[in-house]
Protein backbone atom coordinates (compact mmCIF):
# COMPACT_ATOMS: atom_id res chain seq x y z
CA UNK A 1 0.00 0.00 0.00
CA UNK A 2 1.22 3.30 -0.44
CA UNK A 3 0.66 4.81 2.86
CA UNK A 4 2.80 2.07 4.56
CA UNK A 5 5.62 2.12 1.85
CA UNK A 6 5.30 5.85 2.26
CA UNK A 7 5.62 6.12 6.25
CA UNK A 8 8.19 3.85 6.41
CA UNK A 9 10.70 5.92 4.30
CA UNK A 10 9.90 9.03 5.86
CA UNK A 11 10.34 7.61 9.31
CA UNK A 12 13.66 5.75 7.59
CA UNK A 13 14.90 9.53 6.86
CA UNK A 14 15.80 10.35 10.92
CA UNK A 15 17.56 7.37 11.41
CA UNK A 16 20.06 8.02 8.11
CA UNK A 17 23.23 8.90 8.97
CA UNK A 18 24.54 12.42 7.95
CA UNK A 19 20.93 13.02 7.02
CA UNK A 20 20.65 16.80 7.76
CA UNK A 21 17.63 18.48 8.35
CA UNK A 22 17.17 20.06 5.06
CA UNK A 23 18.43 17.16 3.35
CA UNK A 24 15.36 15.44 5.05
CA UNK A 25 12.50 17.85 4.23
CA UNK A 26 13.64 17.72 0.41
CA UNK A 27 13.53 14.06 0.76
CA UNK A 28 9.97 14.07 2.19
CA UNK A 29 8.21 16.49 0.01
CA UNK A 30 9.23 14.35 -3.16
CA UNK A 31 8.48 11.33 -1.43
CA UNK A 32 5.25 12.56 -1.23
CA UNK A 33 4.64 14.16 -4.13
CA UNK A 34 5.60 10.88 -5.86
CA UNK A 35 3.21 8.27 -3.71
CA UNK A 36 0.77 10.27 -2.38
CA UNK A 37 -2.50 9.61 -4.83
CA UNK A 38 -3.50 12.92 -6.81
CA UNK A 39 -0.43 14.66 -5.14
CA UNK A 40 1.40 16.46 -7.91
CA UNK A 41 3.27 18.48 -5.13
CA UNK A 42 4.28 18.34 -1.96
CA UNK A 43 5.13 21.23 0.95
CA UNK A 44 6.66 20.09 4.43
CA UNK A 45 7.60 23.49 6.91
CA UNK A 46 8.91 23.74 10.16
CA UNK A 47 7.86 26.77 12.40
CA UNK A 48 8.83 28.07 15.44
CA UNK A 49 6.66 30.52 18.03
CA UNK A 50 8.34 33.88 18.73
CA UNK A 51 6.49 36.41 20.83
CA UNK A 52 6.06 39.58 19.49
CA UNK A 53 6.49 42.64 22.21
CA UNK A 54 2.72 43.43 22.44
CA UNK A 55 2.97 40.34 24.35
CA UNK A 56 1.17 38.05 21.09
CA UNK A 57 3.28 35.04 19.58
CA UNK A 58 3.63 34.29 15.68
CA UNK A 59 5.03 31.24 14.13
CA UNK A 60 7.96 31.68 11.85
CA UNK A 61 9.73 29.81 9.30
CA UNK A 62 13.01 28.05 10.42
CA UNK A 63 12.95 25.97 6.97
CA UNK A 64 10.76 24.09 4.61
CA UNK A 65 11.55 21.52 1.67
CA UNK A 66 9.28 21.80 -1.31
CA UNK A 67 9.13 19.08 -3.97
CA UNK A 68 8.89 21.82 -6.80
CA UNK A 69 9.82 25.53 -7.36
CA UNK A 70 6.32 26.32 -8.00
CA UNK A 71 5.25 25.38 -4.50
CA UNK A 72 7.93 26.98 -3.48
CA UNK A 73 6.92 30.35 -4.88
CA UNK A 74 3.59 29.62 -3.76
CA UNK A 75 4.34 29.19 -0.47
CA UNK A 76 6.84 32.38 0.18
CA UNK A 77 3.94 34.42 -1.33
CA UNK A 78 1.45 32.64 1.41
CA UNK A 79 4.62 33.32 4.45
CA UNK A 80 4.74 36.99 2.98
CA UNK A 81 1.04 37.72 2.54
CA UNK A 82 -0.20 35.85 5.50
CA UNK A 83 -2.50 34.11 3.64
CA UNK A 84 -2.96 30.63 2.27
CA UNK A 85 -3.43 26.86 3.53
CA UNK A 86 0.12 26.59 5.19
CA UNK A 87 0.14 29.58 7.09
CA UNK A 88 -3.61 29.03 8.06
CA UNK A 89 -2.72 25.23 9.25
CA UNK A 90 -0.07 26.52 11.82
CA UNK A 91 -1.84 29.44 12.74
CA UNK A 92 -5.20 27.84 13.84
CA UNK A 93 -3.10 24.29 14.47
CA UNK A 94 -5.86 22.36 12.62
CA UNK A 95 -6.18 20.48 9.27
CA UNK A 96 -6.66 23.21 6.45
CA UNK A 97 -8.63 21.19 3.06
CA UNK A 98 -8.98 23.20 0.24
CA UNK A 99 -11.50 21.68 -2.74
CA UNK A 100 -11.02 24.36 -5.37
CA UNK A 101 -9.13 27.33 -4.86
CA UNK A 102 -11.33 28.75 -7.10
CA UNK A 103 -14.52 28.25 -5.33
CA UNK A 104 -12.82 29.37 -2.49
CA UNK A 105 -11.36 32.84 -3.72
CA UNK A 106 -12.66 34.42 -0.42
CA UNK A 107 -10.91 32.53 1.97
CA UNK A 108 -8.20 33.89 0.86
CA UNK A 109 -8.01 36.74 -1.89
CA UNK A 110 -4.52 38.13 -1.99
CA UNK A 111 -3.31 33.72 -2.55
CA UNK A 112 -5.88 32.76 -5.31
CA UNK A 113 -3.93 34.09 -8.59
CA UNK A 114 -0.64 33.13 -7.29
CA UNK A 115 -1.76 29.48 -6.16
CA UNK A 116 -3.66 29.54 -10.20
CA UNK A 117 -0.17 30.54 -11.73
CA UNK A 118 1.82 28.26 -9.34
CA UNK A 119 -0.82 25.11 -10.26
CA UNK A 120 -1.91 24.59 -6.37
CA UNK A 121 -5.41 23.86 -7.34
CA UNK A 122 -6.63 21.88 -4.09
CA UNK A 123 -4.87 20.79 -0.87
CA UNK A 124 -4.69 18.87 2.26
CA UNK A 125 -2.40 20.52 4.97
CA UNK A 126 -1.77 18.80 8.43
CA UNK A 127 -0.23 20.97 11.57
CA UNK A 128 1.74 18.24 14.07
CA UNK A 129 3.99 19.35 17.08
CA UNK A 130 7.50 18.33 17.08
CA UNK A 131 7.84 16.20 20.02
CA UNK A 132 9.39 16.59 22.93
CA UNK A 133 8.75 18.94 25.62
CA UNK A 134 11.57 20.94 25.47
CA UNK A 135 11.08 21.47 21.26
CA UNK A 136 8.60 24.15 20.67
CA UNK A 137 8.44 23.56 16.84
CA UNK A 138 5.55 22.38 14.40
CA UNK A 139 5.88 20.92 10.94
CA UNK A 140 3.24 21.35 8.50
CA UNK A 141 2.60 18.42 5.87
CA UNK A 142 1.06 19.12 2.81
CA UNK A 143 0.14 17.61 0.17
CA UNK A 144 -0.83 19.90 -3.20
CA UNK A 145 -2.24 19.31 -6.69
CA UNK A 146 -2.18 20.93 -10.02
CA UNK A 147 -6.67 20.09 -10.47
CA UNK A 148 -9.22 20.39 -8.35
CA UNK A 149 -10.84 17.95 -6.09
CA UNK A 150 -7.54 15.66 -6.27
CA UNK A 151 -7.97 14.83 -2.91
CA UNK A 152 -10.67 11.67 -1.53
CA UNK A 153 -11.89 12.96 1.85
CA UNK A 154 -12.19 9.33 2.75
CA UNK A 155 -8.72 8.10 2.35
CA UNK A 156 -6.19 10.52 1.90
CA UNK A 157 -7.04 13.85 4.61
CA UNK A 158 -7.03 10.91 7.01
CA UNK A 159 -3.96 8.97 6.04
CA UNK A 160 -1.85 12.49 5.58
CA UNK A 161 -3.17 12.95 9.47
CA UNK A 162 -0.56 10.15 10.09
CA UNK A 163 2.17 11.19 7.65
CA UNK A 164 2.40 14.59 9.33
CA UNK A 165 3.04 12.49 12.69
CA UNK A 166 5.78 10.73 11.32
CA UNK A 167 7.62 13.06 9.61
CA UNK A 168 7.21 14.96 13.06
CA UNK A 169 9.59 12.13 14.40
CA UNK A 170 11.43 11.73 11.91
CA UNK A 171 12.26 15.47 11.90
CA UNK A 172 13.57 15.47 15.02
CA UNK A 173 15.61 12.57 14.88
CA UNK A 174 17.07 14.02 12.18
CA UNK A 175 18.04 17.18 14.00
CA UNK A 176 19.33 15.39 16.44
CA UNK A 177 21.85 13.57 14.46
CA UNK A 178 22.60 17.13 13.14
CA UNK A 179 23.18 18.47 16.45
CA UNK A 180 25.31 15.17 17.65
CA UNK A 181 27.44 15.88 14.34
CA UNK A 182 27.86 19.37 14.84
CA UNK A 183 29.35 18.76 18.47
CA UNK A 184 31.20 16.21 17.37
CA UNK A 185 32.95 18.58 14.80
CA UNK A 186 33.31 21.20 17.21
CA UNK A 187 35.19 18.51 19.79
CA UNK A 188 37.57 17.82 16.59
CA UNK A 189 38.42 21.05 15.84
CA UNK A 190 39.14 21.96 19.58
CA UNK A 191 41.36 18.92 19.64
CA UNK A 192 42.91 19.66 16.59
CA UNK A 193 43.51 23.56 17.82
CA UNK A 194 44.95 22.50 21.57
CA UNK A 195 47.35 19.73 19.72
CA UNK A 196 49.05 22.53 17.70
CA UNK A 197 49.22 25.23 20.39
CA UNK A 198 51.03 23.01 22.72
CA UNK A 199 52.96 22.24 19.66
CA UNK A 200 54.06 26.07 19.08
CA UNK A 201 54.58 26.29 22.98
CA UNK A 202 56.82 23.63 22.68
CA UNK A 203 58.72 25.42 20.00
CA UNK A 204 58.81 28.79 22.21
CA UNK A 205 59.83 26.40 25.28
CA UNK A 206 62.22 25.04 23.88
CA UNK A 207 64.32 28.29 21.98
CA UNK A 208 63.70 30.87 25.03
CA UNK A 209 64.04 28.08 27.71
CA UNK A 210 60.90 29.61 29.27
CA UNK A 211 58.06 27.70 30.96
CA UNK A 212 55.03 26.67 29.37
CA UNK A 213 52.82 30.04 31.17
CA UNK A 214 55.05 32.20 29.85
CA UNK A 215 55.18 30.83 25.93
CA UNK A 216 51.27 30.99 26.07
CA UNK A 217 51.54 34.43 26.96
CA UNK A 218 54.25 35.29 23.84
CA UNK A 219 51.68 32.97 21.44
CA UNK A 220 48.88 35.80 23.30
CA UNK A 221 50.66 38.97 22.61
CA UNK A 222 51.83 37.86 18.87
CA UNK A 223 48.00 37.14 18.06
CA UNK A 224 46.64 40.32 19.83
CA UNK A 225 49.19 42.67 18.03
CA UNK A 226 48.08 41.13 14.76
CA UNK A 227 44.41 40.68 15.34
CA UNK A 228 44.53 36.99 14.41
CA UNK A 229 43.40 34.36 16.96
CA UNK A 230 46.21 32.68 18.96
CA UNK A 231 45.62 29.13 16.86
CA UNK A 232 46.39 30.66 13.52
CA UNK A 233 49.44 32.18 15.16
CA UNK A 234 50.60 28.87 16.51
CA UNK A 235 49.78 26.92 13.44
CA UNK A 236 51.99 29.32 11.59
CA UNK A 237 54.67 28.89 13.64
CA UNK A 238 54.63 24.99 13.78
CA UNK A 239 54.52 25.47 10.11
CA UNK A 240 57.65 27.23 10.20
CA UNK A 241 59.72 25.13 11.81
CA UNK A 242 58.44 21.96 10.47
CA UNK A 243 58.16 22.53 6.97
CA UNK A 244 60.63 21.64 4.73
CA UNK A 245 64.44 23.24 5.65
CA UNK A 246 66.24 25.12 2.89
CA UNK A 247 68.80 22.85 1.78
CA UNK A 248 72.76 23.66 2.02
CA UNK A 249 74.72 24.27 -0.86
CA UNK A 250 77.93 22.12 0.10
CA UNK A 251 81.03 24.48 -0.83
CA UNK A 252 82.60 22.68 -3.70
CA UNK A 253 79.75 21.26 -5.64
CA UNK A 254 78.51 24.18 -8.25
CA UNK A 255 82.36 23.55 -9.38
CA UNK A 256 83.75 26.75 -8.12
Amino acid sequence: MWFERLARDIGALGQEDGTTLERALDQMSRAAALDVPGCSAALVVVWREVGAPDGSARHVVTDYGASHADLSAAFEHQYTSDQGPTVEAVREMRQVRVGDILRESHRWPRYTSMAVQCGDRSSVTLPSPMPGEDDDRVITFGVHSGRADAFGEDVVAPLTVLLAEHAAVSLRSAGRQADAARETAHMRRAMSARTVIDQAKGIIMHARGCDADTAFTALREVAQRNRKRVVDVARDLVEENTGPQPRTRRAGTDGR
